[in-house]
């Protein structure tokens, strides 16, 4: 996720930003899907992942806040 959003900081336009910080959003729905499978895997305890998950949807949120912004900026 962190270079998804670094490629896009690198890119001429703000659509391309966008685009990157999309692709990013992407990256931690990936993230949080391999942590549901990694706790059903049993290797990690229910707090450790919940703790993980909760980071996740904050991130999740700062990345979606960056976006209405750029849109905002048209």
């Amino acid at each position: 996720m962190p270079s998804n959003i670094a490629e896009g900081a690198g890119r001429n336009t703000n659509g391309e930003f966008k685009n990157f910080l999309g692709i990013a959003s992407g990256s931690l729905i990936e993230l949080f899907t391999q942590l549901v499978l990694a706790y059903r895997l049993h290797l990690f305890s229910e707090n450790q992942v919940q703790h993980l998950l909760s980071r996740v949807g904050e991130i999740q949120k700062m990345n979606y806040a960056l976006i209405k912004s750029l849109k905002l900026k048209k």
